[in-house]
Formats: C-alpha cells, structure tokens, sequence
C-alpha cells in the first residue's frame, strides 16, 4: 500500500434535553441510526450540569421542559464564553413555533410534527455551519466587525425592504439582483459574507442552481487562503412542501424560510450571524489565552533552564573545589611520603656509617687512653727539649681526645636518629626537663640572651626522655645561634583538650618562608660550614613523628622563629 490508512471520523455529539420518556426513545432511535452519538438530559438543569463535563457538537432542546423552559436553558448557555457559540435547535409546538425557537436565542427550529426525515437533515446543515464558521473563524480577523450579508432576490421593491430591515441590527448589506451579480459580488475583492440569502422562486434565475452553485465553490474553496465561509439561507414564497425542502438542504442550504413573514426571517439571518461573531470571538479570545499560555510555558521553561544552568555551575563550582582540596591533600600526602621514604633510606644509611664508624673509633679511643696514660707515667726529661717534645706529645694526645669525643657525639647522634624507638616512655617532669637542658646550654646563652619561662601546661607528660633532651635542646641551640648580639628566647607549655604544647620562640631574623620546608631534612642547615651537621633538626622531627606528634615552625610575635611542638596525652596513662 502506498500510505496509511485514514482514521474513520469520529460521528457527531448531540446532547438531547427531552422530558418525555417516549418521545426521548424514539428520537434517540432516529439519530443513532443516521449514525449520531446521542447522550440525553430529562430536564434543562441537568442538561447545564452535564456541560460543564464536556461540550457536545450540537443541543437538540424541547421547548416546553419542566422547571426551567427551553428559551431560558438557551439564554443561559448564550452567558457562559464556552457554550454561547453551541448550535441549539430548538423542538417547538406546531402553533408559533418558528417564534418560539428564534426568540429564545436558538440557532434553529423545527416542529416536533416535522417529518423526521427533515429533522435529520436539520442537523446536518448545523453541524456543517459549525464546521464551516471553524474554518472561517480560524483565519483571524479584526477584535470587532459588522455582520456582512448578501441579499440575492429578483424583486428590486423585496431587495430594499429586506436589506432595510437587516440593516436595522447594524449589519453591513449588499443585494443582487440575477446569478452574474451574486457571483460578482463573491469575486469582489475583500469580499467576505456571513450570510448569503437567495430566493428559490425568482424569475431572473435558477434558485435551486445558483444555491448549488454558490454552495460547491464554498465547499472547494473550504481551508485554502481565500476561502470564503458562509451561511447559505433559501427563502420561499409560501410554506414549501416536503420535496422542496429536502431539495434545498440537498443543493446545500443552511436553512430554508418563508419569504412572507419578514421578521422571522431576519430574526433567522440575525441568529446566523450572531453565532459566526460569537465563534469567532470564542477563537480569538481561546488563541490569545493560547499564546499567552505557550508564553508562559516558555518563559517557565527559561526560568527553569536559567535555575538548571544555576545549579549545574554552582555543582561544577563545587566539584572543582572539591579537586582542587583533594590535589592539596593529595600533594600533601605525597610530600608527607616522599619525607617519610628520605627518613627511612636516611635511618639506613646513617645506621651503617655510625656501626662502621664506631668500631675503629672504640679501638682508637681505647688505644688514645693508654697513649695518654703512658705518657703520664713517663718521667719527666731533665733537659729542656726532652721536657718540650714530652709536653708537646701530652698535648696532642689530649687534642686527639677532644677531637676522638667530637667524633663520638656525632656517631651517638647518628646512633639516636637511626634507632628513634629505643628507649621506654615514662611520666616526665616537663619544667625540669627544661631547665636541665637550659643549664647544659647556660655556656650558648650566656648574659647577652634572656629566657623567659611560661609553664601554664600540665606538670608531667608521657614520652621517651629523648624528646626533651634532644629535641628541645636542639631547637633551643638552634635559637641561641640564630640570635646575635642580644635577644630573647620564650619557653612555654599549653594544655589543649587532647595535646601537650611546647612552644619555643626567639627575637632571631627568624626562618624565610621558602626554607621552612626544607629545614627538617637530614644534613640541611643554613649555618656556615662546620657549624653543624643538619642533622640536629631531623633528629628532633623523627623524634616527634614517633610520639604520633607533631614539629611546626610559624612567625613569631617578635618576629623571629616560633617552633611548636605538639604530644597527643595519653589518658590512660596520664
């Protein structure tokens, strides 16, 4: 096959309002078989309640219903924007009933005593006005406008009257007097009608041919740019028979009146263009609430864009501050490793130099000793160079043993940095400690350096001996070099929730920020050659590590060096 196959229409919805039992039966027998979809309300009040569910296509109404009337069920759908554009047609009495079904504001009319056959064909030219005013409404048009109407009718005295009468309900007229003139007036340029009205029964022309005619071209021209919607009313002389009518309504007619009575007929014309206006007013109103929803809709979509766009930067934000904290602890770890990796390669190696520098310097000591020893038991010469050459050995034999005990501190420190978990941890008086190494230090400091002591912290901490002979001895002989001339040097203890500080601060040039880094690796040191061995600041940082402590060094108040030694307590213990 070449396409899809088209989806059957979907039939008409009528919506009956009828009390009688019977006659509701019969009628919803007739429209069911002419292929309607019928739904029925006894009374008007419930047949206003079902259309706030949904809107049929067309009310087909009983005039005479209990309670509230057919006009008045009419006048109220004719209040409410969403049902005053609804095709009514309005079931009337025999007697005055064309009066009857326009005065009430219906659309059309018909005698319950109507042939049935009529009543269906009633329907249809509705539903199809509705369609085709649909089309016509959905091409837009001005926010307000005349009705236009087209009289078409061979009798110049009837074209007046009747165009006179029309034009009393403010409608815009033209008339036409044979076939060439309606057609022209069709043609003419801007030329739109709501309602066109020809008279079947003129001499000048075909009635039933030009309603025809008028009709296909309405029919072929329906959805193109220049359509043109209308609707078409046939007028007759007198009541037309059957034959006339059903030929009417076949040639396309919306509706068929007689000419006779005037006022009935403009009243039918009047409810034509009423209901074009009323649907095209609907649309407008409907498509501007359109619009002014899909405005909405996209000024939510923005907004919501706008917020998505908002949380997506602030998460990005967020995730590069999140990479960038964990490069920082990353660099961190990796700076921590490469210092614990110099540590350990640096304990290895000073191990093995320490071991292989002991042994000869056991056996030259021991030999130094009873050199030293010897020379002191030999006698004293008794002439004046032996006297000399003695001294001079005694001497160097004692230079030697300086220089042999320098030699002996280097490999015990060597020994201490390399073997950091010897030695048991006991409670250590923390300010006696202190003051002990102070006093071995009393030959650095001297009178030109003053220190003064704040011990606020706890009396006694748990750790190896070696972290305060060693390390606070190291970094209070750091501060006593760094100083020249006179200075100060601050010693204080802290107790904070879970740690023991020791503070140790000096009036020194202090340590540039480009080298703090760095002064805790092994043999580094900004002292001139042969001052010291670098090795004395590593030695305390290894202690500390091993206590689970911490070393720091940060700017003192003075502005010199304020090293920070921190001790995790030990409850248990302490």
């Amino acid at each position: 096959m070449s396409g899809a196959a088209t989806a059957p229409a979907q039939p008409a919805r009528l919506l009956l309002v009828e009390d009688s039992e019977t006659q509701a039966l019969e009628l919803r027998l007739l429209l069911e078989t002419n292929g309607f979809t019928v739904e029925r309300c006894a009374t008007a009040e419930a047949a206003l309640d079902r259309l706030n569910d949904g809107l049929p296509d067309l009310v087909v109404a009983d005039y005479h219903l209990p309670g509230m009337n057919g006009d008045e069920f009419t006048r109220q759908m004719r209040l409410s924007l969403r049902t005053r554009a609804l095709p009514v047609l309005m079931l009337t009495g025999a007697q005055d009933g064309e009066r009857q079904g326009l005065e009430s504001g219906a659309d059309a009319y018909i005698a319950k005593s109507a042939d049935r056959d009529l009543l269906v064909l009633r329907i249809r030219a509705l539903l199809r006005e509705r369609k085709e005013s649909a089309h016509a409404a959905a091409a837009g048009g001005s926010a307000f406008r005349r009705g236009r109407i087209l009289v078409v009718d061979g009798s110049a005295t009837y074209r007046t009257f009747f165009a006179g009468l029309l034009s009393q309900d403010g409608h815009a007229i033209e008339t036409a007097a044979s076939r060439e003139e309606a057609l022209a007036a069709l043609d003419a340029p801007g030329a739109a009608f709501d309602c066109i009205t020809i008279d079947l029964m003129g001499h000048a022309y075909d009635g039933q041919a030009l309603c025809r005619e008028i009709a296909e071209r309405r029919a072929t021209t329906m959805g193109s740019a220049g359509h043109q919607s209308f609707h078409l009313v046939c007028v007759a002389g007198s009541a037309p028979e059957k034959s006339l009518l059903v030929a009417a309504f076949s040639a396309g007619a919306d509706d068929v009146v007689v000419k006779t009575d005037s006022e009935v007929l403009a009243m039918r014309v009047r409810g034509l263009v009423r209901r074009r206006l009323l649907e095209e007013d609907n649309l407008r109103i409907s498509g501007a609430f359109g619009a002014r929803e899909r405005a909405l809709e996209r000024a939510r979509a923005e907004a919501e864009a706008a917020e998505a766009r908002a949380a997506l930067a602030d998460a990005l934000e967020q995730a590069n501050r999140d990479l960038a904290d964990a490069n920082r602890r990353l660099t961190d770890a990796q700076a921590k490793l490469v210092q614990a990796a110099k540590m350990a390669s640096l304990g290895e190696l000073v191990a093995g130099i320490a071991h292989e520098i002991n042994n000869p310097l056991a056996f030259i000591l021991a030999h130094q000793g009873t050199v030293e020893r010897l020379l002191g038991e030999v006698p004293e010469p008794e002439d004046d160079a032996g006297q000399r050459a003695l001294s001079k050995a005694r001497d160097r034999v004692s230079s030697m043993r300086i220089g042999l005990t320098r030699i002996q501190d280097l490999v015990l420190n060597l020994r201490k940095f390399s073997r950091l978990d010897e030695g048991e941890r006991a409670l250590v008086d923390v300010p006696e400690a202190i003051e002990t190494v102070l006093a071995l230090l009393q030959h650095k400091l001297g009178d030109r350096i003053t220190v003064t002591r704040n011990f606020a912290g706890r009396q006694q901490m748990h750790c190896t001996p070696a972290l305060l002979n060693q390390v606070v001895m190291n970094i209070l002989g750091n501060a006593a070099d760094a100083i020249s001339g006179e200075g100060t040097i601050v010693v204080e203890t802290v107790a904070e929730p879970d740690t023991d500080l020791i503070r140790i601060s000096d009036s020194g040039p202090g340590i540039p920020e480009e080298l703090r880094e760095r002064i805790f690796e092994p043999f580094f040191t900004t002292k001139p050659v042969g001052s010291g061995t670098g090795l004395g600041l590593a030695i305390a940082y290894s202690v500390v590590q091993a206590h689970s402590g911490s070393l720091s060094v940060e700017v003192a108040k003075g502005g010199g060096a304020c090293f920070v030694i921190g001790i995790p307590r030990q409850v248990d213990r302490a």
